[in-house]
């Protein structure tokens, strides 16, 4: 394979991560959700909580793609700083929009953080790191983010009490958080795209970009290559979870060292059968994946106004419309909340397909 050309596994692993993202955030009803397809309650994992950190990871990816060869002056960076901007007001837009005139929630109710807005700020930081310093330099900057967050989470006392890594206000990322956010976090105490805890999500990223430039090499057997550094990131991640707990609100550092190995071995699984062997699979997520914030964006959005619209009295336009075409006697409720969810992904994809086929390609 020529490495000039595009990389398919990269781009099917960024459309499986945008329909999954998808999927687990519009459930029929959030009462009945398979078990999978719910977040931790705080400490361990699910497959759920693999979703986001798995498309950091890949942004990382995207940004040698992009950059490896960009000059770095001036336009570059306004390239870098305009592209993080939209997506941060994407997600304010998200957090801030009602369908009642004026159209936006009053200003103590607006959640400042969020999904988008953290793919931002991340994508600003990871994009800087990665134009200005080399690999060597980045993994001394990965070390120290991973490193430095766990040592501040674990030894820095909050109000005068003993950090912990619960919940609970003597948790230095909660405690920021509150401080910081206020009413504007998406939980009274905390918030899963807080502060402090994006300094590992950056971390993320890095990771991503390691994986990229292996990607560009000349190498042999690189997805023999991904795959154990895969191995060893899990390993890292499980043994440090004895010291600082896997955990998604908080984005541990252990929680960043296994999901960046789960995303290593599931990219070399994809890499060996769509680079290596050249089977033609997973076209379906390659469409989703080229429109990937567009598509994830117009989910949310549409989600929200389906919400928020009412039918019959109090009943909300999705919960209607679950009611009366999804809730069936025979089967489970946990069914008929998978088959929403499932659907609407099927429209998304639908209209990536789209998109591809006519050569759009919104650039956020």
């Amino acid at each position: 394979m020529n490495i000039q050309n595009r990389i398919i596994s990269v781009d099917i692993f960024r459309g499986l991560t945008i329909v999954l993202m998808i999927l687990v955030n519009n459930p029929g009803t959030w009462s009945h959700v398979y078990a999978p397809f719910m977040h931790a309650p705080w400490h361990g994992y699910t497959p759920t909580d693999l979703v986001f950190p798995f498309f950091l990871f890949i942004v990382g990816c995207s940004i040698v793609f992009a950059y490896q060869h960009k000059a770095v002056d001036s336009k570059t960076y306004k390239k870098i700083t305009i592209r993080a901007l939209k997506l941060v007001g994407l997600g304010l837009f998200l957090g801030a929009f009602t369908i009642h005139f004026p159209f936006f929630k009053d200003f103590e109710n607006i959640r400042f953080p969020g999904v988008l807005q953290r793919i931002g700020v991340v994508f600003f930081f990871a994009s800087i790191l990665f134009i200005n310093f080399s690999w060597k330099t980045l993994v001394g900057i990965c070390a120290f983010l991973l490193i430095g967050y766990w040592l501040l989470m674990g030894f820095v006392p909050v109000n005068g009490m003993a950090p912990t890594f619960e919940r609970a206000p003597n948790n230095l990322a909660n405690y920021l958080d509150v401080l910081v956010f206020g009413s504007h976090s998406y939980k009274a105490d905390y918030d899963p795209e807080g502060l402090l805890s994006t300094l590992p999500s950056i971390a993320t990223a890095i990771l991503g970009i390691f994986t990229g430039l292996m990607l560009r090499t000349k190498w042999a057997k690189k997805e023999m290559l991904l795959f154990g550094i895969g191995l060893a990131m899990l390993l890292v991640g499980y043994v440090w979870d004895l010291f600082f707990p896997i955990n998604k609100a908080l984005w541990s550092s252990s929680f960043v060292m296994v999901t960046a190995g789960w995303a290593n071995i599931i990219l070399a699984i994809i890499y060996y059968f769509s680079d290596v062997k050249g089977i033609k699979f997973g076209s379906i997520f390659k469409y989703a994946g080229a429109n990937a914030i567009v598509l994830y964006f117009l989910s949310s959005f549409t989600s929200k106004i389906m919400g928020l619209v009412k039918v019959n009295g109090d009943t909300s336009l999705k919960g209607w419309l679950f009611n009366t075409v999804y809730v069936q006697d025979f089967w489970s409720m946990e069914t008929s909340s998978f088959l929403y969810g499932l659907s609407l992904v099927s429209l998304y994809v639908l209209l990536g397909y789209i998109l591809y086929r006519k050569k759009i390609f919104i650039k956020v």
